[in-house]
């Protein structure tokens, strides 16, 4: 006989604190990768050597992409611990190895001043904020689904919905510095600020975390294998049928996080405006995803998922060809605002349709292993291979296409996991 976690009805301050304390950190990893997307420019300059903007970008796109690469095996060993552990041992392990990381990117000297060991420190860095990410996703979320088992899909939501607030804060920093402070200044030093803000959330996170309860346990027999061993034996089905479901929104999540880049350097729209399109968007996931997430409890979650990704395969291109043929603040902030609906109204349930895919006792492994695998597949890479299609085609509309794929994909795996698992 052996624990594992399962889902019993908490009192409203424990499910308030169980929230708080799952969603801290992934807001805090969320936070750094988009302050790192939306910075790119200046420290790519900082960093990379080389006189050509366009080349650094790339550069630190690049960067971005490849500590993804840890994420799956961070997923696999930190999963693992959560499930023969606990949710919480495991969620103080990973906020303190995010913390970690972002230390060394915010004190981290330049290229000019250590040379070839500022990329390779970057690296480092980011590596060690790829493999506690890794496991952040599968045991956050099981521990928010385990508190109460008819409500999932409004607790789930929160996992999402902290990705729109981090999101709201690093596009907050991004408008707030480039408004402020002068091209050099920001180069300089002004994009080291947002993570040395990021540090201080590391022990507020820890202490809400270090102090919350573990979901209620009881004692049931499962397989003697390990949580690892046991994902890959039996359950290959559900590890693509939950990373098939999240491929569109991960897309769309870092296409969103790309487009003032994309409207600064191709379009020529103001940086601090561009930035604010994407607050817009960031507010609009912080808040209706909960929302999203209560009425698939009542309603159901796999309908209202495809009805999302559909729309968003099929309304993408229009609206990149508006902002394109038509580049102003005003487009493009009408154009994240509705991909920002379809998106909170396609994850609002994701996170608690991913996890029913797996059992109680290889829950986090599965659901750490099935995100980062398609992270960074479909996401670390979005912006490079974004920027990469449309330097090869000439057309800025090419990443719309790119999404459309996505989308289809997605709405695959929720159809298979309507039928094959009775998800409704």
């Amino acid at each position: 006989m052996s624990e594992r976690t399962v889902a019993r009805p908490r009192t409203p301050s424990s499910t308030r604190r169980a929230i708080a304390a799952a969603t801290i950190g992934n807001a805090l990893e969320w936070f750094d990768l988009g302050v790192y997307a939306l910075m790119a420019a200046y420290i790519g300059k900082t960093f990379f050597p080389g006189g050509n903007a366009a080349v650094q970008l790339v550069q630190a796109y690049a960067v971005f992409g490849i500590t993804f690469l840890v994420r799956p095996l961070g997923g696999l060993v930190l999963g693992a611990y959560a499930d023969r552990f606990g949710r919480k041992k495991a969620l103080v392990l990973t906020i303190w190895l995010m913390v970690a990381g972002t230390f060394l990117l915010a004190v981290m000297p330049g290229y000019a001043t250590i040379g070839f060991l500022a990329p390779v420190g970057v690296i480092v860095a980011r590596l060690i904020q790829g493999f506690a990410a890794g496991g952040e996703f599968g045991a956050a979320t099981s521990f928010l689904i385990e508190q109460d088992d008819r409500r999932k899909g409004f607790l789930g939501s929160f996992q999402f919905a902290s990705q729109g607030f981090a999101t709201l804060m690093s596009a907050g920093f991004a408008a707030g510095l480039t408004a402020a402070l002068s091209a050099d200044a920001m180069t300089s030093w002004g994009w080291r600020i947002p993570f040395v803000f990021g540090l201080l959330v590391g022990p507020v996170g820890y202490y809400i975390r270090r102090h919350v309860d573990e979901p209620g346990t009881t004692k049931e027999e499962h397989p003697k294998s390990t949580p690892v061993r046991s994902l890959f034996r039996f359950q290959w089905g559900g590890l693509l049928i939950a990373g098939g479901a999240l491929v569109v929104s991960t897309s769309l999540n870092f296409i969103l996080q790309s487009l003032p880049t994309f409207a600064i350097k191709n379009l020529g729209l103001d940086d601090s405006l561009s930035f604010v399109a994407l607050m817009i968007t960031a507010a609009i996931l912080t808040v209706v995803t909960p929302i999203v997430g209560l009425l698939t409890d009542r309603h159901g979650r796999i309908k209202i998922m495809i009805g999302a990704a559909a729309v968003i395969g099929a309304g993408v291109v229009p609206l990149y060809l508006w902002v394109t043929t038509s580049p102003s603040f005003l487009t493009l902030t009408i154009t994240m605002t509705i991909l920002g609906l379809l998106k909170a109204t396609y994850f609002g349930a994701l996170p608690s349709v991913m996890a029913d895919v797996f059992p109680a006792h290889t829950r986090a492994t599965g659901l750490s292993f099935a995100y980062n695998a398609t992270v960074g597949i479909f996401g670390g890479f979005t912006p490079t291979i974004a920027t990469a299609m449309i330097g090869a085609t000439g057309s800025p509309v090419s990443p719309g296409y790119y999404l459309l794929a996505t989308a289809s994909l997605s709405i695959v795996a929720l159809v298979a996991a309507n039928r094959r698992r009775g998800i409704r």
